[in-house]
């Protein structure tokens, strides 16, 4: 039985971490959202699980994976969960966790990336909220991103490992997420990160492994591959973007 994905039919967005796990692994996977409503599908199936009033387990919000009968929901619990089933994780119990706090840190990092576009209210349209975005935009590009980049760079370099991934001697599904991070400030604040090779030169090797991989790159030239937009979390608004010091 293939693995469900829920999640918006428009966007990257957070569902692209789970996207990429899977997409790597060549897992079974039905992305829901994106499928015809005469078989079950569309986002009307995401919102009816979402919505429902008699069972148990409901995910307050997408993404969230159905494996049978089983709903899992957010990005880095949901990765945990995969990780050892699809290969992008240790079997060791203590060594997932150490993944999982990695995973963890890249959830704070796409918070902060989010609310460089709506600082004050997600209820609230980007046009409501210029100002401010700006002021939080510039915060973000000057201290946020050289201090989440620059951990993430270390714990590459000072894997025992190599840093060639960024935990243990194998490709994990936190590999992928950074792939995925490095390319969404990429597009949201191209200026900013002109120079991200030269400042993070083991993250932008990782970047550049992970986009060669086989998998990885037929995903990314096929239809599958969502482009990146103004309605996801990384988002470029010319207004935003700067220079970084």
């Amino acid at each position: 039985m293939p693995y469900e994905l829920y999640y918006w039919d428009s966007i990257q967005g957070r569902g692209e971490f789970v996207r990429l796990a899977l997409e790597e692994a060549d897992a079974d996977y039905v992305d829901v959202c994106r499928g015809p409503s005469s078989k079950g599908q569309g986002i009307p199936a995401m919102i009816a699980i979402m919505g429902s009033r008699s069972d148990a387990d409901i995910p307050f919000a997408p993404p969230f994976l159905k494996d049978g009968e089983r709903i899992i929901p957010h990005v880095a619990n949901i990765l945990m969960y995969l990780g050892p089933k699809l290969r992008l994780a240790p079997q060791n119990e203590g060594e997932r966790h150490v993944l999982n706090g990695l995973q963890l840190t890249i959830t704070d990092f796409v918070a902060e990336v989010h609310d460089t576009h709506h600082p004050i209210a997600t209820s609230k349209y980007y046009e409501d909220q210029k100002e401010e975005a700006k002021s939080r935009s510039a915060e973000f590009i000057q201290n946020r991103i050289p201090k989440y980049l620059g951990y993430f760079e270390r714990v590459l370099q000072q894997n025992p490992e190599g840093p060639a991934h960024i935990f243990g001697g194998g490709l994990t599904y936190v590999d992928l997420s950074l792939f995925q991070v490095f390319e969404g400030l990429r597009y949201a604040f191209p200026r900013a990160t002109a120079h991200l090779s030269d400042r993070y030169p083991h993250l932008s090797a990782l970047r550049a492994a992970v986009m060669k991989r086989p998998n990885i790159a037929r995903y990314l030239q096929s239809d599958r591959r969502i482009p990146f937009n103004e309605n996801g979390i990384f988002r470029h608004y010319p207004e935003l973007d700067r220079d970084m010091a």
